[in-house]
């Protein structure tokens, strides 16, 4: 999704890590070590490691082995619990072996959800370690795009739904064509982002049997966030990729990316999503992730009621969908670097 994307820091190419094909991930995972052993050069002066999610984790892990009469802080930030760490075979056991293994030997567990914690790490991998909160949202490295002042949605038009990011989830796509079914021309569904084929095979076909659904293509982060969420009177928010798991469990960065812009989410209430969305009044939930709940939650979004929920968000500060440094120092304060890391990253 990101092929055309250069680097803006010195960069060590590890290789590329295909989606879902876990024998090639195994294979990349090996050419990469003697890249890193050629590199260890550019991680002699770090102080910390962090790992973004296992495959890199273990590479981490390898290379602070590596940095003989070093020991750098090590941080695996975890922002999905893999399908493969939560099954029931015999790889999935090994692989919960394997993170035990690791995480007995990291300094500091990153989570963007609360939910990763009191639903996997401790009581599955009986993790006790510290840990810290990063969510994931928004982040700007230059001027961030403006909030909006108000939202107008006149009456008499139908109400918009959109599904941004990366559309990989087949449950969501069946149940937006089941919304699109039973409420005709009284919905339109804008979907747009990163199509992840391997998930989503039938995808073309699934929405061209609605003139209703419209799909606008990838976007461009952040410069577009604003065209895309203004299009939207709600945004589908929830994750039914991995229902039980990881999609229970997660705190996805449109709920931020939408809040950011006035646009309310709808989520499923039995989730960690769906908590967020009503205890923060993000937006509006449904019990259950079904077309018919759905329908009957969008019949009953009122142009009065979206302007309300608009307002509410936009109230609400920027720091509540937005990452600033003091987050980034707050979540490294468990390392014992963090009076230097909190210097180095204040504000002037």
């Amino acid at each position: 999704m990101a092929t055309d994307f250069v680097p803006t820091w010195p960069n060590v190419d590890l290789g590329h890590m295909p989606n879902q094909q876990f024998l090639k991930r195994i294979m990349c995972l090996l050419r990469a070590l003697p890249r890193v052993v050629l590199n260890l050069g550019a991680l002699r002066d770090a102080d910390i490691l962090i790992a973004r999610n296992f495959d890199l984790l273990v590479l981490a892990w390898f290379a602070r082995v590596c940095l003989i009469g070093r020991r750098p802080k090590l941080i695996y930030e975890c922002l999905d619990i893999h399908s493969l760490f939560t099954g029931t075979g015999a790889v999935s056991r090994l692989m919960r072996w394997l993170e035990r293994a690791l995480l007995r030997r990291i300094d500091l567990l990153w989570v963007s959800s609360p939910g990763f914690i009191r639903c996997y790490f401790e009581p599955v991998q009986g993790y006790r370690g510290p840990h810290a909160l990063i969510e994931n949202k928004l982040w700007f490295d230059g001027p961030s795009p403006p909030r909006p002042d108000r939202r107008d949605r006149g009456a008499g038009r139908p109400v918009t739904i959109g599904w941004v990011g990366s559309i990989r989830c087949q449950a969501s796509l069946d149940l937006l064509t089941g919304l699109a079914e039973r409420l005709g021309d009284a919905v339109q569904i804008a979907i747009h982002g990163n199509i992840h084929r391997h998930a989503v095979p039938e995808f073309d076909q699934a929405i061209g049997r609605f003139d209703t659904i419209t799909y606008h293509g990838p976007y461009t982060y952040p410069d577009d966030l604003g065209r895309v969420y203004a299009d939207c009177d709600a945004v589908w928010a929830q994750d039914l990729w991995q229902r039980g798991g990881n999609s229970d469990w997660l705190l996805p960065n449109r709920i931020y990316e939408a809040s950011w812009f006035g646009c309310p989410s709808i989520a499923v209430s039995d989730t960690e999503t769906g908590r967020r969305v009503e205890s923060a009044g993000l937006g509006f939930t449904i019990a259950q992730p079904t077309p018919d709940a759905l329908a009957d939650l969008v019949r009953d979004l009122t142009p009065d009621r979206l302007a309300a929920a608009s307002r509410r968000l936009l109230t609400m500060p920027d720091r509540a969908f937005r990452l600033d440094l003091d987050d980034v120092a707050k979540a490294l304060a468990a390392v014992d670097a963090h009076q230097e890391i909190r210097f180095s990253l204040s504000k002037p």
